[in-house]
This record gives structure tokens, C-alpha cells and sequence, in this order.
């Protein structure tokens, strides 16, 4: 059953390589959000909040699991590669890569042809922060931080969780995130009712976010920081991130490009400031946005031929036994 996995798993990513999520095409995680919202509008009142969150995340998880498991057993019951296929779809959708290359694409074009207020504007579009006033070297660090951390939360760590139960899981993997994207806010609002989802959001991300940092720095060629002082980097700089674990994929692409990513952030008029990571041995233009898609993609083949070795040793292992 394995090797059904990592069938499903290897078609779901040329999958999106190659089509991507085409925003006309009926969507999974869109569905999740809307009933996400609509929980929102009900439950997030009272006195018991976090009680009222963990029951929508429960329901929320419930749902995607059942669905995705029956629909996955009626196809396998017709015939295995009907089960892979329909499986790939539904993995295919929890991922990433394409969408991600664009989103980046998108604001490394106009700054590199200097149309400064469309790149803020593509740039809006990926990040919370404001971004009116941003100059190229901050443009640049939102693009980068961006493709960073989403390298994990979405392309490697949905590609993990299917490796271990298949497009069940991917969706489940993918529900939590949306479900921390819409309500795990640290705000009067969301403290509370999004306090769940934030949590196991933290918990099903530590191990693929960390493989992700390692595989970033193991797959990448740089003239920056020599190869220990890259690992160096990572360890010290990935705990430095408000998230446990987006700092690991962060700082190891600070640590590849010698760049220093963190900051000074703007919300809404709001001034945070992030701690900084990686070394300010280049400044940063826009070129590092290609060279961060490019990191990107390599983690992103890296970590399936990883999961392909893990497959083969879990079957030779298990052979022997």
C-alpha cells in the first residue's frame, strides 16, 4: 500500500508542476474555507471560545477525513490505479508548487523592469504586511520569506503527511493549515476560538518544516558562509522566528543566498519587528526571488526522492521481518 502512496504521491506533484490550481477549477481547500467561515460566524462567541474552536476544528477534521477515506476506498475497491489516480487528484490539490513560482514571478517582474507600485501591489497580494511604501531591498526580503516558508507548509509537509496515510491525510494536513489560516490569529478576536487550530497547526508542521530547512541546505550550492557556517546559521537563527517552525526554512535560505532576512514589518500601521536571520553579506535584489523559487524547487525534488528512499527501506525492512 505504500508504493499506492507514493505512486499517487509522485503523479499529484507533476501534477501541480505542471497544471497547477487553475482558479476557475472546483477546489477542495476553497470548500473547507467556506465552512471554516461559516463555523466562524456561529461559534466564535460566548464565554467559551477556545472549547467552541477545538469542536469546529474536530467537525472540520472529521469531515475532510471521512470524505477523503471513503471516496479513496470506493476507488481502490474498483481497481488500484483508479484509487492512485483519484488519489493524486486529491494530493495534487493539497500542494503548491506552481502557484507558489507565480506568486513570486509576479512581483519579481515589474521590480525588475523598476514598476516599484505594481511589485508592491503582486507583492500585497502574498503577504499581510503593508507593503505601500516598501523600497526593492524590502520587496524583495517579503517575496523571499514568503516562498521560504511556504516551500514546507505548502509543497513538503502535505507531501509527508501522504506519505504516511495518502490523500487522507494530505487533507487532513491541509484542513488544520486552512483552519490556522483563517482563525489562528493572536488577536482579541481569534486568541481563544483559533487557539486549537494554531496549536496543532505548530505540532503537524515541526518535523516537515525542520526536513525542509536540512534538505534546503543539502541540495544547494553557495559561494556564501561556507558550508558550516550555513548550518551554523540555521541552528541559531531558525529558533529566532515567531513560528517554531517557519524560521527553518527562512534561515536556511538566508543562510544559502547570504542575505539577512526579519525586520521591521509594518500591519495596519503597526510597527513588529522580527528578528533578523542570516548574515547581510549581499544586500537583497530581485534576483534572490528567482534564486529563492529555484531553492524551492530543488527541496521540493529533494524531499520526494527522500520519501521514495523511505519507502524502499520501509519495504526492504519490513521484508526482513
Amino acid at each position: 500500500m505504500i508504493f499506492h502512496h507514493l505512486y499517487a504521491i509522485t503523479l499529484a506533484f507533476i501534477l501541480d508542476l505542471v497544471i497547477g490550481d487553475p482558479p476557475d477549477w472546483p477546489h477542495p481547500v476553497k470548500w473547507i474555507g467556506l465552512l471554516i467561515n461559516k463555523l466562524d460566524e456561529a461559534l466564535n462567541k460566548g464565554t467559551r471560545k477556545k472549547r467552541n474552536g477545538l469542536f469546529m476544528l474536530l467537525l472540520i477534521l472529521l469531515l475532510v477525513l471521512a470524505a477523503t477515506g471513503i471516496t479513496v476506498y470506493l476507488a481502490y475497491r474498483i481497481h488500484p490505479a483508479a484509487g492512485i489516480i483519484w488519489e493524486a487528484l486529491l494530493i495534487s490539490t493539497t500542494i503548491a508548487q506552481k502557484s507558489l513560482r507565480r506568486a513570486g514571478m509576479d512581483v519579481y517582474r515589474p521590480l525588475n523592469t523598476r514598476d516599484m507600485a505594481k511589485a508592491r501591489r503582486k507583492l500585497s497580494y502574498i503577504v499581510g504586511r503593508d507593503t505601500a511604501d516598501l523600497d526593492e531591498p524590502e520587496i524583495v526580503r517579503g517575496t523571499v520569506e514568503t516562498v521560504a516558508e511556504n516551500t514546507s507548509d505548502g509543497i513538503t509537509a502535505p507531501l509527508f503527511w501522504a506519505a504516511i496515510g495518502g490523500a487522507p491525510l494530505a487533507m487532513m494536513y491541509r484542513a488544520i493549515n486552512t483552519c490556522d489560516s483563517i482563525v489562528g490569529y493572536q488577536n482579541d478576536k481569534y486568541a481563544d476560538f483559533g487557539w486549537a487550530s494554531a496549536k496543532l497547526d505548530d505540532l503537524v508542521n515541526w518535523i516537515p518544516s525542520r526536513l525542509t530547512g536540512f534538505l534546503m541546505l543539502i541540495g544547494s550550492k553557495s559561494v556564501h558562509n561556507g558550508w558550516k557556517g550555513r548550518w551554523a546559521i540555521l541552528f541559531k537563527d531558525a529558533h529566532k522566528h515567531p513560528s517554531p517552525n517557519s524560521g527553518w526554512c527562512e534561515a536556511g535560505v538566508a543562510a544559502i543566498l547570504g542575505v539577512q532576512l526579519g525586520g521591521r514589518n509594518m500591519y495596519k500601521g503597526v510597527v513588529s519587528n522580527r528578528a533578523r536571520m542570516g548574515l547581510p553579506i549581499v544586500p537583497l535584489e530581485a534576483i534572490h526571488i528567482k534564486k529563492t523559487i529555484t531553492i524551492m524547487h530543488r527541496t521540493s525534488f529533494l524531499f520526494l526522492l527522500m520519501l521514495w528512499l523511505g519507502g524502499l527501506l520501509f519495504a526492504i525492512t519490513n521484508s526482513w521481518l
